[in-house]
């Protein structure tokens, strides 16, 4: 794609230089996108920059309650890129990041130039229209929280030249994605039930078209359309809260935990039985327990994207979700309770090369899906866990953001406590009730709770990067200064390969 897809096209995927193997434009006939679409699942499913380490490396390493893990030579370029800030203009976890959304995005330009040469005009074929347009906003809205700028490709094109654009402004991307998500909102079904079963778990609709375009709106700071698209979601009836916080992490048999009634959208991954029918993923592998020395048995995963000691001492220990969130070496998993089966980890030892004290409990692994689909160690340890990418909290903590910042304290502390009350299950001695008094006093409430409910799924860094900068102190220089953050890390150096493949038409971010 453009010389953001350069890479790609001098590469295996040479997609842009040929018409599809088994059929031209001229053989298609309506209905005939599903494939496209279904191919756009399979493509944020697959490619490392949506499903494994580098959208692990952007999202989530880069805050100050995830690190790396592993060993230290494991990757050890990411230790310095993304846990100091040292930032690299060309690497391979960079370079895909970049070349890996460029794909989606072209993937979809293609589908949506078939759709208007077709004329498409029946049911099926405009909710894969849709699905384009949802895919494209998703990849161009994680290209401009990491890039700013980037070139706007919105159009399909099979010469390699014609993919060479300048960067476009963060106006242009935004409106692009307004546009993208507007169409998605209006050609995706608000469910996908066919007599009250959900025909397509996992497949998209007009909700989590909506709950995306909030959040666009809410890096913005547009509260009132941040407010509109919330109630939009919260009034189509297709969503609530799971009961236990603890419920939203199963991976078991019979996909227990997946698509529950918080799930908006989330990657589907499935495995069955001894390896047969392989749909997974690595972003569960990537993530799982990779303890050192004799006890190969504790070998789930590669050991990536855990907790850190500010992340522990932090959080308040009488809260519910710290226990269903970090995994501790050397303890009791905690059992059903928090997510845990009963089985205590080996201890952690410091000068073991793979051992770290604490674990992502968000994606471990069920030992009853190990022995069945025969996944036991690193080299695919957890592939069937689903990654939850638009849950329903989320509707509802920016509904009570946005709210605050439109001085609407009631609706903004009663949807904090709907988090809250969930979180708490009950107990009488967690999470207090918090009141209204202030904005600035809400604000922060506000921000103390995303931090908690989504620890370890990617959403810290770019709060902090869009609250910056806050009186409160809960920004991206308070919270990440200390470990190597500076203003110009808020956005990634434009991978030079891309450069200089784009004969410097495309130029690099300021200050790198």
């Amino acid at each position: 794609m453009l010389a953001t897809l350069f890479l790609t096209i001098a590469g295996c995927s040479k997609f842009l230089d040929r018409k599809p193997l088994t059929a031209t434009l001229n053989d298609l006939n309506q209905g005939a996108l599903e494939a496209q679409s279904l191919g756009l699942y399979n493509t944020l499913r697959t490619y490392a920059g949506f499903s494994t380490l580098p959208w692990l490396d952007f999202n989530s390493i880069r805050d100050d309650d995830a690190q790396k893990g592993s060993s230290t030579t494991d990757g050890a370029e990411i230790n310095t890129e993304f846990e100091t800030f040292k930032y690299t203009k060309d690497d391979w976890a960079t370079d895909t990041y970049w070349n890996d959304h460029y794909t989606m995005i072209n993937l979809c330009n293609k589908e949506l130039y078939w759709a208007d040469s077709l004329k498409v005009s029946d049911a099926a074929s405009l909710r894969n229209v849709g699905e384009a347009h949802f895919f494209r906003a998703y990849s161009f809205f994680e290209l401009v929280k990491a890039y700013g700028q980037v070139p706007l490709i919105n159009y399909y094109y099979t010469n390699a030249a014609d993919g060479i654009r300048p960067k476009a402004t963060v106006a242009a991307i935004y409106a692009q994605i307004d546009n993208d998500l507007d169409s998605a909102a209006i050609l995706l079904p608000l469910n996908w039930e066919v007599a009250g079963t959900n025909r397509y778990p996992g497949r998209l609709t007009s909700g989590a078209a909506n709950t995306l375009w909030a959040q666009t709106y809410l890096f913005r700071q547009q509260w009132s359309k941040v407010v509109s698209l919330c109630n939009i979601v919260i009034n189509s009836n297709q969503y609530s809260l799971q009961p236990n916080f603890v419920d939203i992490w199963k991976d078991g048999l019979n996909g227990a935990g997946k698509n529950g009634p918080e799930s908006i959208f989330e990657m589907q991954c499935n495995i069955g039985a001894n390896g047969a029918n392989y749909n997974g993923t690595q972003w569960g592998t990537g993530q799982n327990v990779r303890q050192g020395g004799a006890d190969v048995s504790w070998n789930l995963g590669w050991g990536w994207n855990v907790p850190t000691q500010i992340l522990q001492n932090a959080w308040d220990p009488t809260d519910p979700r710290k226990a269903s969130t970090i995994l501790y070496s050397g303890q009791f998993d905690g059992g059903s309770a928090t997510g845990g089966y009963g089985a205590t980890l080996p201890p952690y030892n410091p000068g073991v090369a793979l051992d770290q004290p604490y674990w992502n409990k968000k994606v471990y692994s069920d030992p009853a899906m190990r022995s069945y689909t025969g996944e036991i160690n690193s080299n695919g340890g957890a592939d069937w866990i689903n990654h939850r990418i638009l849950r329903y909290a989320d509707v509802l903590l920016m509904l009570a953001e946005a709210s605050n910042e439109l001085g609407d304290g009631a609706t903004a502390a009663a949807n904090l406590e709907k988090i809250r009350a969930r979180a708490r299950g009950g107990s009488s001695s967690a999470l207090p009730y918090v009141a209204y008094t202030s904005q600035t006093q809400m604000r922060t409430a506000i921000k103390n709770e995303r931090r908690w409910e989504f620890a370890m799924e990617g959403y810290r860094f770019y709060d902090l990067v869009r609250w910056t900068p806050a009186a409160d102190g809960i920004d991206a220089p308070s919270a990440l200064g200390s470990l190597g953050y500076q203003p110009r890390n808020a956005l990634y150096p434009i991978p030079q390969p891309a450069i200089n493949l784009s004969g410097g038409v495309l130029v690099q971010n300021p200050n790198y």
